[in-house]
């Protein structure tokens, strides 16, 4: 008989140092861990199995089916806005492909089970594409129908797997003969920033905020790639979580779309300078906006609305501005560093 599981593609990332954290330590939940890197130590004792491997590698996934039943996919793994950029068509074939191959992968799974496999998308404000500074100003919170002009690969590319998680979810073989009665249950969250106490950031380009404060904790100095009155949506990692979940754990019936925005506050950079200075009177934060990013980050909405997510199911975040930095940030990032050894 299989053993019954839940997919993380791309564990070794942010979120998913989280997930599986929390997941793991649940006695009715089996991880299986996807990375193309070796799975970091600390969370190996949370997985029921690593699996080191190419979310492009369609027998690897192939593989998997034959091993294993898996109930649900948080599907994680992607390169991110700033990487993306620079190398746009491998982006592609990793966000989009990747994606294609794991859509296929729940649909095989909801036809084996004879019901339907949850798939877990994060998604991003990178969906989003304002056309100028003016605009966005005016704009205020942005609802998910709103704007959906990306002008990043990695926006286009988050915005067109939303599209294809709508189709596989309710469209896929629409002209078959016989479609099938198993189709998948997809659902996806935009994603504001993500702020960690626990990993690095890497390569985002809402990464200033995390940046700013890791490198303040080090006592490295940090120049800003962005404007001091730049502002965008953030949220605490543990919240990030939380939403995940809360959304996988929501009852179809609640559910009235597919993508849900989720926030919790959005202070400009220079908010974000100096609540980091009060922390750390001694860092070295100047600002140098690169005018390339200043660009991506200004077509991003300055605030979303969640309207939805809170109406459908329930959902608040836990740590305000104040209590993020207070309470879950300094503390946590303060620790990290001092156990680390000091740069030379």
């Amino acid at each position: 008989m299989r053993k019954e599981v839940v997919l993380i593609t791309g564990a070794n990332g942010e979120i998913g140092h989280g997930l599986i954290t929390h997941l793991g330590q649940k006695d009715d939940v089996n991880v299986i861990a996807l990375d193309v890197q070796p799975l970091d130590e600390k969370l190996k004792p949370y997985c029921y199995r690593f699996i080191q491997g190419d979310i492009l590698d369609q027998m690897l996934l192939g593989r998997m089916v034959v091993e294993f039943e898996i109930r649900s996919i948080f599907h994680l793994a992607s390169i991110l806005s700033t990487k993306a950029e620079y190398n746009p068509e491998t982006a592609h074939r990793v966000n989009v492909e990747g994606t294609l191959n794991l859509l296929r992968l729940a649909v095989e799974q909801s036809q084996w089970q004879g019901q339907s496999v949850k798939f877990i998308y994060p998604s991003s404000i990178a969906a989003y594409g304002l056309p100028d500074l003016e605009t966005k100003n005016r704009a205020q919170k942005i609802k998910e129908d709103q704007w959906c002009q990306p002008i990043t690969m990695y926006g286009c590319n988050k915005l067109y797997c939303e599209h294809l998680g709508r189709y596989y979810a309710a469209n896929y073989r629409q002209l078959a003969a016989d479609p099938g009665r198993s189709s998948i249950d997809f659902r996806a969250l935009r994603f504001p920033g993500l702020i960690s106490a626990d990993t690095i950031p890497t390569g985002g380009t809402s990464d200033y905020g995390p940046e700013m404060l890791h490198a303040a904790a080090q006592g490295i100095p940090y120049r800003c790639f962005v404007r001091e009155d730049t502002r965008l949506p953030f949220m605490a990692m543990p919240d990030a979580i939380k939403s995940l979940l809360m959304l996988h754990n929501a009852p179809k019936s609640a559910l009235t779309q597919s993508v849900y925005n989720v926030t919790s506050f959005n202070p400009t950079a220079l908010e974000i300078h100096d609540i980091v200075l009060s922390y750390f009177p001694s860092a070295e934060v100047t600002f140098k906006p690169h005018d390339s990013r200043q660009r991506i980050v200004d077509s991003w909405p300055g605030d979303i609305d969640d309207t939805a997510a809170q109406r459908d199911w329930n959902w608040q975040p836990d740590y305000d501005q104040d209590r993020a930095f207070s309470e879950y940030l300094i503390p946590a990032i303060t620790k990290l560093y001092a156990q680390a050894p000091k740069p030379a």
